[in-house]
């Protein structure tokens, strides 16, 4: 085996998308898959259903109701550790080493409510900090962390592209678009130098989308969609992403998810 397939993924309750989860390992074959919004703690989460599908080793960070991260690997996971920011113990971050000298990183960055102000809006507060609170940590930390190989992914809630989104100037104001969340993401990005690594295969000005709302029954046809899932990978790392792929066929799938799953096979 020289390769694997790791993919990111909001799932939107792990309990409910049993199936697509299942259609989702049919078509693609993943062999690491870091969920967000499982929306499980451990007592409730479905281990037997998920190491039938070959993940043997589960790491997760579970709350009950919202929120939750999870890595499934296929491979041993070592170093497993659950992150708080902002002093909050929401269940966002965690994160585990696989092949002895990949660090992944599965995050899910508050979606920060409907009102871009974090004046009037504290759900848009606790987003921009938490963004600089990881940002801060990784500029703080980094002669140590860019000696790792570390790979950061999950659903961001920002899609920072104009071509990240159906329409750069409609959505300057709406909520994961605003220029304010944009400039606290890149903050992140450039932390430790991360390379965007479906951005490597489909580049600029090329629009790709990750996210179409259940609000829109017309979703296929008129693709108002957003970028809201990535793939980062530290520079040493970039040469060893071999191929990514947004699987939009999962947002067809019966009782989908509002995003879909985004794929990168990376050498070993």
């Amino acid at each position: 085996m020289n390769s694997f397939k790791l993919a990111t993924w909001n799932v939107n309750s792990i309990r409910i998308r049993l199936d697509p989860l299942k259609l989702f390992c049919q078509l693609t074959h993943p062999d690491i898959i870091c969920l967000q919004e499982v929306k499980a703690k451990a007592e409730d989460f479905p281990y037997d259903e998920v190491k039938k599908l070959g993940f043997e080793h589960i790491a997760l960070y579970g709350q009950p109701g919202y929120n939750g991260v999870a890595i499934l690997s296929k491979f041993p996971l070592k170093e497993i550790a659950q992150h708080d920011w902002v002093g909050k113990h929401d269940a966002r971050h965690i994160s585990a080493c696989v092949f002895d000298d990949i660090e992944i990183n599965n995050i899910y960055i508050p979606a920060g409510g409907d009102i871009p102000d974090p004046i009037e809006n504290l759900a848009f507060a606790h987003k921009l900090c938490f963004m600089d609170d990881v940002a801060e940590y990784y500029e703080q930390h980094k002669p140590s962390l860019s000696q790792r190989k570390m790979l950061l992914c999950g659903d961001f809630n920002v899609a920072p592209s104009e071509n990240d989104v159906w329409n750069h100037k409609q959505l300057l104001k709406i909520v994961s678009h605003t220029p304010v969340e944009v400039e606290r993401l890149t903050r992140l990005f450039n932390s430790l130098d991360f390379v965007d690594a479906v951005r490597k295969f489909y580049p600029e000005p090329q629009k790709i989308f990750s996210w179409w709302s259940y609000r829109n029954p017309n979703w296929q046809t008129n693709n108002k969609g957003r970028r809201l899932d990535h793939i980062w990978v530290t520079p040493n790392l970039q040469d060893r992403i071999l191929s990514t792929l947004i699987v939009k066929e999962m947002r067809l799938c019966a009782r989908p998810s509002d995003h879909v799953p985004v794929v990168a096979e990376i050498k070993i």
